[in-house]
């Protein structure tokens, strides 16, 4: 791996934690708090690629495990990883990794199929991840999760609009697209 994309690998998971310091939005209903996390989930794998995106979002949560309080709501250490939200955090790797390959696969990179692939692949692989490991953890059934999980669907549509719309423009600069390509090859 080069220095440039350790670096790339740092800097979003740096981003992560900055994103981190944005109070949650705390429901009522349910422990899972609204956090704008999902953005920097989104920019990972669409910015980085594959690999890299899930890289930084495995360094992001090994930093988090470690007991830096990055979490939004300056949540961290090992319990949030067994708490409510521990399913949605599980899918920050695996859904930058899907996210980022996918994007890596278009030759012509249209802001209309990156958007796609964010609403499609990245919020639905961090819900169906993160839904049924609420479930579980709270001991309710699984489809009052889904009903819960509802409030979230509006700010996850803006997010991953927003995400899509960064990822498209970063995506033009020089640098950033042959990193992206490369990696594309090393897959």
């Amino acid at each position: 791996m080069k220095i440039l994309d350790i670096t790339y690998v740092a800097l979003l998971a740096a981003f992560m934690g900055v994103l981190g310091f944005i109070p949650p939005i705390m429901l009522s209903f349910t422990p899972v708090p609204i956090t704008i996390q999902t953005l920097g989930v989104l920019l990972a794998g669409g910015v980085l690629g594959g690999r890299l995106g899930a890289m930084s979002m495995t360094v992001f949560l090994l930093v988090v495990a470690a007991g830096a309080p990055l979490l939004s709501g300056g949540r961290g250490g090992p319990a949030v990883f067994v708490g409510p939200s521990a399913g949605y955090l599980f899918a920050y790797p695996l859904t930058a990794f899907c996210v980022g390959y996918l994007i890596s696969r278009f030759s012509k990179l249209k802001l209309g199929y990156i958007l796609l692939i964010n609403l499609t692949v990245g919020i639905f692989l961090l819900y169906l991840i993160g839904i049924p490991v609420q479930a579980f953890i709270l001991h309710i059934p699984v489809n009052k999760a889904i009903l819960t999980s509802l409030a979230y669907v509006p700010g996850d549509l803006i997010k991953a609009t927003l995400a899509s719309f960064l990822v498209h423009r970063l995506l033009k600069s020089p640098v950033i697209k042959r990193n992206v390509h490369k990696n594309a090859e090393t897959l």
